[in-house]
């Protein structure tokens, strides 16, 4: 799976950056309050309008403070999958019920240096584990490869029975990093600047998701 992020698309252009990817799996829409991480981005109204104006599911990834509160709201505006971070959650296990219950798919995302181990128990409540490979707050960071343990570890629990959860990674994906993160066993992809900074982000994103089969097909038959 593919998903654009539109931290890297034109945000005078919403609709048209949407139209411009119809290919995509999900579109990843980066909601920063400038508190949990430096930057600001949009908020709820934003993704409501986003929602009206595209069929592809949206992959609402919160990095807020207060997840408990503010998440619901975004999956029951219509999002597929919301994402919040198990460093700011209060209550993480008690949130997944509560954005299942709106409608959604309940995400859990760890910062690159936040050990797995320690969620492991909790994202028995997840579909999604949210890998980051760039400290969040911004796009265009340099891809984290160490983070890609975590990805190994992940794919080994899922494989094993002990999570079912959707593994994504965000930060840092190009056609120079998603061969990697494939064979370390990502399901979804998170790209940014390398869609949008494409002339064609369609052809670009169908690139990326070709590396990725291709690595994937290689790690399974390995």
């Amino acid at each position: 799976m593919i998903a654009p992020s539109i931290l890297s698309a034109d945000f005078a252009r919403l609709k048209e950056e949407a139209d411009a990817v119809p290919g995509a799996d999900w579109l990843h829409v980066d909601v920063m309050d400038g508190h949990f991480v430096p930057n600001l981005t949009l908020g709820l109204p934003v993704v409501e309008a986003l929602e009206r104006a595209t069929a592809i599911p949206l992959d609402c990834h919160l990095m807020i403070n207060d997840p408990d509160r503010w998440a619901p709201g975004y999956a029951e505006a219509g999002s597929r999958n919301v994402t919040v971070h198990a460093e700011a959650a209060n209550d993480p296990r008690k949130l997944s019920r509560d954005i299942r219950a709106a409608g959604a798919l309940a995400g859990l995302s760890i910062k690159p240096r936040t050990p797995l181990e320690d969620w492991v128990e909790v994202l028995r409540d997840y579909d999604t584990l949210l890998v980051m490979s760039v400290e969040p707050g911004f796009g265009g960071q340099k891809f984290m490869p160490e983070v890609l343990d975590k990805v190994r570890t992940a794919r080994r629990l899922v494989d094993t029975g002990h999570l079912n959860v959707l593994v994504e990674i965000d930060g840092g994906i190009s056609r120079d990093t998603v061969e990697q993160a494939a064979e370390a066993g990502v399901d979804c992809f998170v790209a940014g600047s390398a869609v949008y900074g494409a002339d064609d982000p369609e052809q670009a994103l169908e690139a990326l998701r070709t590396q990725a089969a291709q690595a994937s097909a290689h790690l399974r038959q390995g």
